[in-house]
């Protein structure tokens, strides 16, 4: 099974999305959009720019 993204109205009625894998498991969340179609054009960013994204790892800051 293919993954899949939400989008959804939380508790506080801004709208979300997230990203599950396969298997049902939430493997991503957005942040939160005052609009609908603002959390569409989010999974829409995500889905342009994520295939070539860089992965970068951030040092721990041991101060």
């Amino acid at each position: 099974m293919a993954g899949k993204f939400e989008i959804y109205e939380d508790k506080r009625g801004k709208h979300r999305f997230r990203l599950k894998a396969g298997n049902g498991e939430i493997i991503a969340v957005g942040e939160s959009y005052d609009s609908k179609s603002a959390a569409q054009k989010g999974v829409e960013s995500v889905k342009k720019n994520a295939p070539t994204a860089e992965v970068k790892e951030i040092p721990t800051d041991k101060s």
